[in-house]
């Protein structure tokens, strides 16, 4: 496995006092609310520094190097989230924060990169061709590189979301978390396993980007033949092999939803909640509004809301 609950306790430690201990928020006195009978609790990461999670995974990533690994400035490819999380990592440190991205990441991301001062470099349609290109620059530069997914510091980073998930959420029995490459449901979802096994964790993938249920369904780690979702914090047409690992063994099931159901839920929140996510962070509740996620009666749900956005707000 790519980590194990002492290495998420340890970035923890390393994190506290750089990132937020993000509130989470039930879901009650809607005006269109969910069938049921069960209780559900918003995980508030679009408070997080940065607008999302990433910012727990890069901070953990940065605070482990030493200077010398950070003199030639700092490098990733992103959908934008972790882009932005590495921005900061970067304003952290001092250095150049050089960021790629495909051409369908949001422009209110590509704004706020440049707003922190990233170099911005747009490559690709998908984040795999860009994620060669900031490898490209690695090798040529020397800058530190920080995966969005595939790398322990960072997915151990991502797992303090779980820690402070059962510290906040009494009786937790379900999670359900957005997927992209698969880095912020390996850290959560190792946390809950070792905490408390019987929660359940449910992985929700873009309908156009379904590598790591295509994945399962296969047996072993695929790539996809297209990615066709818009949604590019969700995009990813293959995953690392230990993550693809950790999902088989902690990740109790994968569904779909789409773009437009994302959106759907986006301006639901909005309306409902006040709470501007984009499409990413809506990604939970389009599963339970849809019915692909139907939760016990007296069920206890968490739903991760993983970024900000102006989605919803249309």
């Amino acid at each position: 496995m790519i980590v194990e609950i002492d290495d998420i306790r340890a970035a923890e430690r390393r994190i506290a006092g750089n990132v937020r201990r993000t509130p989470v928020m039930q879901a009650t006195a809607l005006r269109h609310g969910f069938d049921g009978g069960y209780d559900l609790w918003l995980k508030l990461e679009l408070l997080q520094a940065t607008g999302s999670f990433k910012a727990r995974g890069a901070t953990n990533k940065l605070l482990s190097l030493d200077k010398a690994a950070l003199a030639r400035g700092v490098v990733t490819a992103s959908g934008g989230n972790h882009g932005l999380a590495t921005a900061r990592a970067g304003q952290m440190a001092g250095v150049t924060a050089t960021i790629f991205l495909p051409t369908n990441a949001a422009p209110s991301k590509i704004e706020k990169l440049k707003a922190w001062g990233a170099d911005v470099r747009i490559v690709g349609s998908a984040w795999h061709e860009s994620n060669e290109a900031a490898l490209a620059f690695q090798r040529e530069t020397g800058a530190a590189y920080f995966h969005p997914f595939a790398d322990p510091m960072v997915v151990a980073g991502q797992g303090t979301v779980g820690l402070e998930c059962l510290e906040q959420i009494a009786g937790l029995d379900t999670i359900l978390v957005a997927m992209g490459g698969g880095g912020l449901v390996s850290g959560v979802s190792t946390a809950l396993k070792a905490l408390k096994p019987s929660v359940r964790v449910i992985g929700i993938e873009a309908e156009g980007s379904p590598v790591l249920l295509r994945s399962l369904e296969a047996g072993r780690n695929i790539a996809l033949d297209r990615v066709t979702t818009s949604v590019a914090t969700m995009a990813c047409a293959k995953t690392d092999e230990a993550i693809f690992e950790a999902v088989r063994a902690r990740v109790d099931e994968i569904v779909l939803v789409s773009d437009d159901e994302m959106r759907a839920a986006a301006r639901w929140m909005w309306f409902e909640l006040g709470i501007a996510a984009d499409l990413s962070g809506a990604a939970a509740i389009a599963a339970l509004q849809m019915g692909r996620v139907k939760p016990a009666s007296e069920a206890v749900v968490g739903a991760i809301i993983c970024g900000a956005g102006p989605d919803g707000l249309a």
